[in-house]
């Protein structure tokens, strides 16, 4: 049907119902132009699905292809549907679309594809526009962000990929209680979810900085007088502040100075929460991600 035009006088009306439809090839582009709904429900195309500078005028629902599986599929419209496009639960081994013309709402829950096309750009301006795409869903949902994840993987691009499920996890934190929402804040602070670990380090470093300045301004009492070694307050602040272990001198010293052994319990609280965020962090990745 390239170039072929369908009136039906009213937006909401079907123009085109193709459900169940089995055959190789359907082009409904090049010119195609539909002022109704066009409907792909459960089809089985061999090759290829092709929307290719189409026009779709019906609203709601402009383009509605539920449970699709076709070879490939091209969305590269002639402008933006007047309606949302519904893609949920279809499979195309292939998936050809345009930022240009990616309708306002668009239905992704349970799409799956093995290959899908670069929008022009860098890798990060790629993976952008694609968590861009993504917000397009009315509600959040987490396969579309796996799925996208996995095509990145399958292409080598592990960072993109990583990105892409730190994003689905600030997505989800939207969609929980206060309490919920206050862990995710902190495992997102502390490990960005596992996703991002290093920041892990770049807080024990700061807190160690920040601890060896006061613990080296105000020195503390031995607590066995003529005992052990010569104060450190680097060893001593990383002592506070790892859990597990030690290293051997945190239980040598005490304060005189109130505020100070305040900051030493601090260092020991934080200390337990980082470790626990890392743990968790970590173990979120390794069974999701």
């Amino acid at each position: 049907m390239r170039g072929a035009r369908i009136t039906v006088g009213d937006p909401e009306r079907f123009a085109f119902h193709g459900d169940a439809i089995k055959a190789s090839t359907v082009r409904l582009s090049h010119g195609f132009r539909a002022d109704g709904r066009v409907r792909l429900r459960g089809v089985r195309i061999e090759d290829l699905v092709s929307f290719n500078d189409a026009e779709l005028l019906g609203s709601g629902s402009s383009l509605m292809c539920v449970g699709m599986q076709v070879g490939a599929l091209d969305l590269r419209f002639a402008r933006r549907p007047a309606g949302s496009v519904n893609l949920r639960t279809a499979h195309a081994a292939r998936v050809q679309d345009d930022p240009s013309t990616w309708p306002l709402s668009l239905g992704l829950d349970g799409l799956t594809y093995e290959w899908l096309g670069e929008i022009a750009g860098t890798r990060h301006e790629d993976v952008t526009n694609r968590l861009a795409w993504l917000r397009r869903q009315p509600v959040y949902a987490p396969q579309p962000y796996e799925q996208l994840a996995s095509h990145y993987r399958r292409s080598g691009h592990e960072d993109e990929a990583r990105r892409v499920l730190l994003v689905r996890e600030r997505r989800r934190r939207a969609t929980l209680g206060p309490a919920g929402r206050l862990w995710g804040w902190l495992l997102d602070g502390v490990v960005g979810y596992g996703y991002r670990p290093w920041l892990a380090g770049l807080w024990l470093a700061l807190l160690t900085l920040c601890g060896s300045i006061v613990f080296d301004e105000y020195r503390p009492v031995r607590n066995k007088p003529g005992e052990g070694g010569p104060f450190n307050p680097v060893v001593y602040t990383l002592d506070l502040l790892v859990p597990v272990g030690g290293l051997g001198m945190r239980g040598d010293w005490h304060w005189s100075q109130a505020g100070v052994q305040a900051l030493a319990y601090g260092l020991v609280g934080v200390g337990w929460i980082l470790t626990t965020a890392v743990v968790a962090g970590v173990t979120r990745t390794l069974s999701r991600g």
